[in-house]
């Protein structure tokens, strides 16, 4: 969304052209940042605080690949957003803007770029991140929306995945398999056919519309020592904090967080456990930290608004294990995460 020379110029197609859609729909997303310039630069100038860093992330999220070629175009953007943000908080940063490069399809009509854009700005505002920049295209193929998030974090405060030490608790924020669920129930999943029209509509909206913990995350900032989002099951990216720490995991199912939902779908169809685990698309934060931190951080979590459940333990070796209660642990034999490849 930057001037002629950063963007390409020329016209959608459909009246206004590429610099009139971004001065009229676009440009008031800035927020007033001063250092977007009103998008008419090639780039944005920003400065940090003193003692700080800038924590950077980039995803896509692409029509077919992650959300419904028929999903409202407002929750596209939001998503979009969202799971941007989730991988600034789990970083333990607060938000500064983001970058916005859409890619719409050409045969999308200005009602559709104009509910995106009121999408976007509905997040900006709600999430005090300014559009920074970006660029517009018109594509012969899907849609296809990235996103830059920029993050402002203590200078060695920030969380990562290879912090973990043995002995650790695991934790999670809200509730797992949402998300992975309300897909199914998108695509019109047999087995979730017999829940009630409530608890469909809750897990469509978990899927559409994540919920990234950005007031959350700075707080675990020199509490927790590892701290990643759940974006491709619970199992997979618990697997990523297990690899770098090197270390091993016990998880108790007979914890795991679960909505009413969700807890419905298990009733119906127990198989769908290994959805809840290895779905992906919760966008929580799952994190370690030493025992004597879990009361502090369970405390903190419900003045932001959410809950922190302990989940299980890290341990010595590389391997993850589940267990049910006071039961045996056994290693853990469910399907796989997400993956693109």
């Amino acid at each position: 969304m930057s001037g002629p020379e950063g963007s390409g110029g020329g016209s959608d197609g459909k009246g206004r052209g590429e610099f009139g859609l971004i001065a009229e729909l676009f440009a008031p997303l800035t927020i007033g940042h001063p250092g977007a310039l009103h998008l008419k630069d090639d780039a944005a100038i920003l400065s940090l605080p003193k003692g700080y860093r800038m924590v950077v992330t980039t995803d896509a999220v692409v029509a077919g690949v992650h959300f419904l070629p028929d999903d409202p175009p407002d929750l596209v953007a939001k998503k979009a957003v969202r799971v941007n943000l989730s991988d600034v908080a789990a970083m333990g940063a607060e938000p500064m803007g983001i970058l916005v490069a859409a890619c719409f399809p050409k045969d999308a009509g200005e009602a559709w770029i104009e509910a995106f854009a009121r999408g976007l700005s509905e997040d900006v505002h709600a999430y005090n991140c300014p559009v920074l920049g970006g660029d517009t295209v018109a594509t012969p193929g899907p849609a296809t929306i990235t996103v830059t998030a920029l993050g402002c974090a203590p200078a060695g405060g920030e969380l990562r995945r290879d912090g973990a030490k043995e002995g650790d608790v695991l934790m999670v924020t809200g509730t797992l398999g949402d998300a992975a669920l309300g897909l199914k129930v998108c695509r019109g999943d047999p087995a979730l056919a017999g829940l009630s029209e409530a608890h469909k509509a809750f897990l469509m909206d978990r899927y559409r519309l994540p919920r990234p913990r950005v007031s959350f995350g700075p707080v675990l900032s020199g509490m927790a020592r590892s701290c990643l989002d759940v974006s491709d099951g619970l199992m997979g990216d618990l697997r990523h904090i297990c690899e770098n720490s090197h270390l091993g995991a016990e998880v108790d199912l007979d914890v795991l967080p679960l909505s009413d939902a969700a807890r419905a779908a298990l009733i119906a169809d127990a198989a769908l456990l290994d959805s809840v685990l290895c779905g992906g698309d919760d966008y929580e934060l799952l994190f370690t930290l030493p025992d004597e931190r879990v009361e502090q951080v369970r405390a903190a979590a419900v003045r932001c608004g959410l809950t922190a459940t302990p989940i299980g333990r890290m341990v010595a070796g590389s391997d993850i294990f589940v267990r049910r209660g006071a039961g045996p642990c056994e290693p853990f034999a469910g399907g796989t995460s997400w993956s693109h490849y």
